[in-house]
């Protein structure tokens, strides 16, 4: 890929927001805005249908800039955000609104098309954790985690069991389909969110992704509600384990 460049920049309430290119991807950075000490890095991979600046994601992010002095990644999912679709991509969300529209299980078209999105998405994120250990307020020595639910687990599962640098994940939402045996090769810590009257996961599903994992250290966080109903305190445990996990280096801005 090309060499990674910002595209512009933001400061508000002590978080320095910079939007980037690397290639034909297009990305955002949240960090600190006081100080130039390296921090741990967190990657974060949206949902399906949203995008790098969902409000989910910005919410997220300033939550672990402001409370645990990390940086912060996002990029958009191909197909995603302002990125074109593919015959491909416009085949598959077809499928999805004609079964959403006829009542029918949603699970196998997503799980299906996540599948392939996290196929093209993976070799991205690889190529854009490269480019953002080259800045000096990272570098390539620090801690790196990963934040994704939904499809940000599809694609988030993969990636982490490819990529050593991630030693710490937050997961969930997802069926197990595709990701069981894949799972069953990570061993980092993983904390995962379940709902347990989701309409869409059933919950043994659900638990079936999470016993996959073959981590010893790994924490299931189940409340009751549908899938969209996730309590926003869990984006505060989140920030919690990764500053178990990765260790931070700076102090998080007043």
């Amino acid at each position: 890929m090309n060499t990674l460049h910002f595209t512009a920049e933001t400061s508000k309430n002590g978080v320095l927001e910079r939007d980037f290119t690397l290639g034909e991807v297009a990305g955002v950075l949240w960090s600190p805005a006081a100080g130039s000490d390296r921090a741990p890095l967190v990657l974060m991979g949206h949902g399906g249908g949203t995008h790098k600046k969902w409000p989910a994601m910005v919410g997220r992010a300033e939550r672990l800039v402001h409370d645990g002095g990390f940086h912060v990644a996002v990029i958009d999912a191909p197909g995603h955000g302002g990125r074109p679709r593919t015959p491909y991509d416009e085949q598959e969300i077809a499928a999805l609104f004609e079964a959403r529209a006829a009542g029918e299980p949603e699970g196998p078209i997503v799980v299906r098309y996540n599948a392939q999105l996290a196929e093209r998405a993976v070799p991205e994120w690889l190529a854009t954790l490269d480019a953002l250990q080259e800045l000096p307020e990272i570098g390539a020595d620090g801690p790196v985690g990963y934040y994704g639910l939904n499809m940000g687990t599809a694609i988030g599962v993969p990636l982490v069991a490819a990529e050593p640098r991630i030693t710490a994940a937050v997961l969930g939402l997802h069926w197990p389909d595709a990701l069981a045996e894949t799972a069953k090769r990570i061993t980092i810590p993983v904390e995962f969110d379940l709902q347990w009257d989701d309409e869409h996961i059933p919950r043994e599903s659900g638990l079936a992704l999470f016993d996959a994992f073959a981590s010893t250290e790994k924490s299931l966080h189940v409340n009751a509600g549908s899938h969209k109903e996730l309590p926003r305190f869990e984006a505060d445990s989140a920030v919690r384990f990764f500053a178990r996990h990765l260790r931070r280096t700076v102090t998080a801005p007043a």
